[in-house]
């Protein structure tokens, strides 16, 4: 029984690194960005931290996009997640974070709302893994890539930033995601061309709705994704730094590709070797959880079904 259990958590970890469903068509109308229509790119998150300490003293509120992977994980940038004093840690800093999930108008109730329960820092990148205290069924999550984008390849973004710059530019994205409050009340997305890809940061430079369409302060850890001829997003990147907003010219996030092995692990806790399912097909996956149940199932009646004393 034990390991019929084990295959099942499996089974729904499975179902979690699934890819997530991309619009059939391009959301319409970040700064210059683009309004999220209702329903589409739902995996996306905003995290809203109330009561964050100040380093003179007093508190005050910020935000943070980013994006579910998996029923209860959110990742997002790693300085998104900081003390006063600007140090990355893996616990939760405001008094209550919370992470609204699949809510393109935030004014609506769609989607799902939680808290955020842990916090996980990655030590190589700024990333953070952020999980909460419900479990998310009704959306599908992103996908994790086990690739970098290629140099000129569109992606897209979506993020809860302000839509016009209010703070002095010239400031990293690190420092402005701290202001008062977010301007957009809709979720915000554009297209960006990769310019260049390093060993943890990716360049992107705006493509449309214009060539200075840039992630603003909010945006951090907001996911870049492949959009996938099947009709799939995949995870390439996420929000890090960059300069005032708007601007032409490149940003940078943080790459998540050479990070699947540390995400799989951190969401499966488990020892089990849930990181060799990230970035196969949902056919694949299925079949593959299919046979283990199978082999399991077999295992254990053949077990069970010797003399009785």
């Amino acid at each position: 029984m034990r390991s019929l259990r084990r295959c099942l958590a499996a089974i729904l970890l499975v179902a979690a690194l699934t890819a997530a469903p991309v619009s059939a068509q391009p959301a319409s109308a970040i700064a210059y960005g683009e309004d999220v229509r209702d329903g589409a790119y739902r995996f996306s998150v905003l995290l809203t931290m109330t009561g964050l300490p100040q380093a003179s003293s007093g508190t005050r509120d910020s935000s943070c996009s980013g994006a579910l992977i998996a029923p209860r994980w959110v990742i997002t940038a790693g300085h998104c997640l900081r003390t006063a004093d600007g140090r990355r840690v893996s616990r939760t800093v405001a008094e209550r974070t919370t992470a609204t999930v699949g809510r393109a108008d935030l004014a609506s109730r769609e989607g799902d709302e939680a808290e955020v329960v842990a916090v996980h820092q990655a030590e190589t990148a700024d990333v953070a893994l952020v999980e909460i205290d419900t479990a998310v069924t009704d959306i599908a999550p992103l996908r994790i890539g086990t690739a970098p984008p290629a140099v000129g390849e569109v992606v897209r973004l979506t993020g809860y930033g302000l839509t016009v710059d209010e703070e002095p530019s010239g400031r990293s994205r690190a420092g402005r995601s701290d202001g008062e409050s977010a301007a957009t009340r809709r979720l915000q997305t554009g297209q960006f061309v990769v310019g260049r890809v390093g060993d943890s940061l990716i360049e992107t430079s705006g493509r449309a709705p214009r060539e200075n369409t840039s992630p603003c302060p909010h945006d951090s850890g907001g996911p870049y994704f492949q959009q996938r001829k099947d009709g799939t997003a995949v995870l390439v990147a996420v929000v890090s730094s960059g300069p005032g907003c708007p601007h032409p010219g490149p940003d940078f996030s943080a790459r998540t590709d050479n990070l699947a092995d540390w995400i799989a692990d951190t969401i499966a806790g488990t020892g089990l070797p849930y990181r060799h399912l990230i970035g196969y097909g949902l056919g694949s996956l299925v079949a593959l959880a299919v046979v283990l149940m199978l082999i399991l199932v077999a295992r254990w009646r053949t077990s069970s079904s010797g003399p009785r004393p």
